[in-house]
């Protein structure tokens, strides 16, 4: 019993209470049972005092000291209760969190950002060019579309002349009556469709010179972007879409000169298959009237030759190093003037020799990086390709002129050879 009543105590969790209860009852019943068994073997009187003190030990038992009691002086211990708040470390990173939402909404969005860039002098300046190039490139389509139905027309024409005048020469081959109504039918039709043919010539020398006016208005936007770069108050966005407008704007110069190249050719394609084609039909209707196949036009046939020979001759000699051209035209600045004196000088030398041909050298400067030499190059074959269109304007046939491209190291900018044959 010493031990029992020692000092020391053990701190026990306040679930505990409920099981120190039940020790208790247990006890006190243990000592009541004790008291009755032995109350019945030994007498009345002795069991009555056995249970009598039974009883005492039961009830003085909390107030003795237990190895597994807790201190009767301590307060109940309260059960853990889980709490629903945030840890103190997660309260503060959800402020930190907070703080970082906070300091995104205050950034500028990406529409934010895209509009203050359109906002600046030079952004706006961009905006207007952008809206200037939509309306080239709409034109340039609609160029397009104009000498795609005409070419179209032209072909159907040209088609049904064909055929009307096959269907005359095989009734001549086989032999028929002088002055055949059918063939003279036959004749006015064709006449007719060789006309439709005629009639789209000033219909693309209109749609030439409205190519004319966009490659003008083309090359005033593109030299009106190249200005742009200089102009201050300008962001880095503003150079990256200058950058791009620049390249859709040379697109689009390069496509109207590719068109007024097209127009120039197909004009005077036409403009000689008519006159051609006239002759022959002059040829054809003396051949109805007698009822005999002459064939071709004899002067139609002469022209020929001489075109042939002009273009053999033009294709074997090539311009000499040393050798002075008939024409010099440097490009150094934007629309240079040329027309009058490269008339002049033509129309001399072809009173000189009326079989010369031409050869029409694009020359670029040597110095530079690769890519450099090689946009020198492109520029000066577009400026020899317009001294081209401008010959055939002038009545020079396509076929006597050679378009050549060559580099020089003396060159200081593009320039435009023309050398005589």
């Amino acid at each position: 019993m010493a031990s029992f009543f020692s000092g020391n105590r053990s701190v026990r969790p306040a679930g505990d209470d409920f099981g120190g209860a039940a020790r208790m009852a247990g006890r006190t019943a243990l000592g009541t049972a004790l008291g009755t068994a032995l109350g019945t073997a030994r007498g009345t009187a002795r069991g009555v005092a056995l249970a009598a003190l039974g009883l005492a030990l039961a009830a003085c038992a909390d107030a003795w000291p237990s190895l597994e009691a807790g201190d009767p002086a301590a307060p109940a211990a309260q059960p853990v209760q889980v709490s629903e708040a945030p840890a103190p470390a997660a309260s503060s990173s959800a402020g930190s969190s907070a703080a970082a939402t906070g300091a995104a909404v205050s950034r500028p969005t990406a529409v934010e950002s895209a509009a203050a860039v359109r906002e600046t002098f030079v952004g706006n300046k961009v905006s207007q060019m952008e809206g200037d190039l939509n309306r080239l490139g709409g034109a340039v389509s609609e160029l397009r579309q104009r000498q795609t139905a005409l070419l179209q027309e032209t072909a159907a024409s040209a088609d049904q002349y064909h055929a009307l005048l096959a269907e005359i020469t095989s009734r001549l081959q086989r032999g028929t009556t002088p002055g055949n109504p059918v063939l003279v039918d036959y004749w006015n039709r064709a006449q007719g469709e060789l006309e439709q043919v005629a009639e789209t010539v000033p219909q693309m020398t209109t749609l030439s010179r409205d190519a004319a006016d966009e490659a003008a208005f083309g090359q005033y936007l593109l030299n009106a972007v190249q200005a742009t770069y200089g102009l201050s108050g300008a962001v880095d966005a503003d150079h990256i879409r200058l950058r791009r407008l620049e390249d859709s704007v040379h697109q689009q110069v390069v496509e109207i000169d590719r068109l007024l190249t097209d127009l120039s050719q197909d004009v005077n394609r036409q403009n000689t298959y008519v006159n051609n084609e006239r002759q022959n039909m002059t040829t054809l209707s003396l051949a109805i009237k007698n009822g005999d196949l002459y064939g071709a036009s004899l002067a139609t046939r002469s022209f020929q030759q001489t075109e042939n020979l002009a273009r053999q001759a033009s294709r074997q000699a090539q311009p000499q190093p040393g050798e002075r051209p008939l024409v010099i035209i440097k490009f150094d600045r934007p629309n240079v003037t040329y027309q009058q004196a490269l008339y002049t000088a033509v129309s001399q030398a072809l009173e000189r020799k009326p079989t010369a041909t031409f050869d029409l050298v694009a020359v670029s400067p040597q110095a530079g990086s690769a890519a450099q030499v090689a946009l020198n190059s492109a520029a000066a074959r577009r400026n020899a390709e317009g001294v081209l269109r401008t010959l055939t304007d002038m009545g020079v046939p396509a076929s006597r002129v050679q378009l050549l491209a060559q580099t020089a190291a003396e060159a200081v900018n593009n320039e435009v050879h023309l050398y005589v044959r």
